[in-house]
């Protein structure tokens, strides 16, 4: 048994656990962060390039910001909120200049506005370490530990490298920064977010928000799964014949190409539009992007390729678990939520992307969140702790796998979980509540290593459910959340809330809460 104590423990080695992990140990914590992965190498962000919402500090802009992106947020963000985060990550982002991370200069000014992961996480694994924190590589975590009252603290799981030791950290706060849900569709760096961060925290009764803004599926190379999709502003689209589809915005095409696909039918990508001055550019900024269509011979800027859509759920959704306070509490007392973990609503509402407020949010809620489990964590008796959770933690006869398989054939479908339809919705709840059903009481095969893809397994089946429970609540379109061909209403300018795990249920939020 391996074990340690902290005043903090951070769950999540990414961009937001990082965050956390120095706040809390600037403000005078303890701390430990146990990945999943490699803290620095695991993970969406760590793989490419983020751009940010980055405003400099003249009032005037940023508040034509936030009220440009208040309406596109489909009126569910929060002005407060987004004014927080764009001030928060400015500030933070100086800190990272001071880090050393090398930030192009053109004109002799830095941009700042995007960042690349692999050189960015790099610099933020270096100062997590020097600031004093323990980081526990390859040691996902599996429970959440109580104290007698229900308040968090700690966590237990086990060491991969490590013969699968169990490992218990003690801790007087937990920040969850676990990432989202991607369903292990194969999107480029999620294979580590399957929800279990999710799931450990509503079995201590953590509400969800937002989990119906989840069906963000991103443009692939059907040779590859990179779905950074930017540089399809310069994308001419082709049917299988070779005819040309026309679309009114490239760079917007994702429904046009989503629907034939849908149907069967193949769609090709060409680059062709792209200047010649900034080819070189894109491949220096997306590298993994060109690798695949470069290892089959393919030149995407001469050459047709064939694309196809991949699910990042909730990784780029909008959807977490549901913040209570300035300090990104959740509804668990002793227990935080930055990134994409939690809910995004109040900065991105019914929408979202692959940087910019998932970015800029990564950074500030960690930072929050961090600085919130210090306050709440510091001087905490933590001596003795109880193991919560069960989910696919008792070995039973269910193969994980096919578990996963299951829940994959109802909510990967274009024509099931982009295009929802109420009949599609609700059999594809009866069969997510039924596969719940079986997990929980015939349990799921797994010892050592095998545990962890048990417990994901039960996660992802948790989280689909939550996910098409709060769509079939909201009965309309807005943002991603696209409902029979609904239009969007007035009556439904709120969020919803989501939660339970043997019965699921929905509720709106508080207007107190959400102002």
């Amino acid at each position: 048994m391996i074990e340690h104590d902290a005043d903090v423990l951070v769950l999540g080695g990414g961009p937001a656990g990082a965050w956390a992990a120095l706040a809390a140990a600037t403000a005078g914590a303890r701390v430990v962060l146990a990945d999943k992965g490699y803290c620095g190498t695991s993970g969406p962000t760590a793989s490419g390039g983020n751009n940010l919402w980055y405003v400099p500090p003249d009032a005037a802009e940023r508040e034509r910001e936030v009220d440009a992106r208040f309406e596109q947020s489909a009126r569910l963000a929060d002005r407060r909120w987004m004014a927080r985060v764009v001030d928060e990550t400015y500030r933070r982002v100086d800190d990272l200049a001071s880090f050393g991370y090398p930030f192009p200069v053109h004109d002799g000014v830095e941009r700042r506005g995007s960042l690349q992961g692999p050189e960015y996480m790099k610099r933020m694994r270096r100062r997590v370490h020097r600031s004093g924190v323990l980081i526990l590589d390859h040691h996902p975590a599996l429970r959440l530990l109580t104290d007698s009252s229900g308040v968090v603290a700690g966590a237990a799981g086990i060491a991969r490298q490590e013969g699968e030791a169990p490992w218990t950290v003690r801790a007087g706060a937990v920040v969850l920064a676990t990432g989202g849900c991607a369903f292990l569709s194969g999107a480029f760096g999620t294979n580590v977010d399957t929800g279990d961060g999710h799931l450990m925290a509503a079995e201590l009764g953590a509400e969800l928000s937002g989990m119906e803004f989840s069906s963000v599926y991103g443009l692939s190379p059907a040779y590859g799964a990179h779905t950074k999709g930017l540089m399809m502003q310069f994308a001419t689209y082709y049917a299988e014949d070779g005819t040309r589809i026309e679309v009114p915005d490239p760079l917007w095409a994702r429904a046009q190409v989503a629907e034939r696909l849908a149907a069967g039918r193949k769609v090709f990508a060409r680059l062709d539009q792209a200047p010649a001055e900034l080819r070189q550019a894109m491949r220096d900024a997306q590298p993994n992007y060109f690798l695949p269509l470069d290892k089959a011979g393919i030149d995407p800027f001469r050459d047709p390729y064939e694309v196809r859509m991949v699910l990042e759920g909730t990784v780029r959704g909008t959807g977490g678990l549901r913040i209570v306070g300035d300090d990104c509490a959740t509804t668990v007392p002793g227990l935080y939520a930055a990134g994409d973990v939690a809910t995004r609503e109040p900065v991105s509402g019914a929408v979202s992307g692959g940087g910019a407020y998932n970015g800029a949010w990564a950074i500030s809620s960690g930072t929050w969140a961090g600085r919130g489990a210090a306050r709440f964590g510091l001087g905490r008796d933590r001596t003795r702790t109880i193991p919560a959770g069960r989910a696919g933690l008792t070995p039973g006869s269910l193969d994980a796998a096919r578990v996963v398989r299951a829940v994959q054939a109802e909510i990967l479908p274009l024509d099931r979980n982009l295009f929802r339809t109420r009949e599609g919705l609700r059999a594809s709840l009866a069969s997510l509540d039924a596969l719940w059903e079986r997990v929980t009481s015939e349990g799921v095969a797994g010892t050592g290593r095998e545990r962890l893809r048990a417990r994901s397994a039960a996660a992802m089946t948790a989280h689909a459910r939550w996910c098409y429970r709060a769509a079939l609540a909201r009965e309309e379109s807005r943002g991603m959340h696209r409902l029979d061909g609904l239009p969007t209403l007035r009556s439904f300018e709120h969020r919803l809330l989501v939660g339970g795990l043997e019965e699921t249920w929905t509720s709106t939020e508080p207007q107190e809460v959400a102002a």
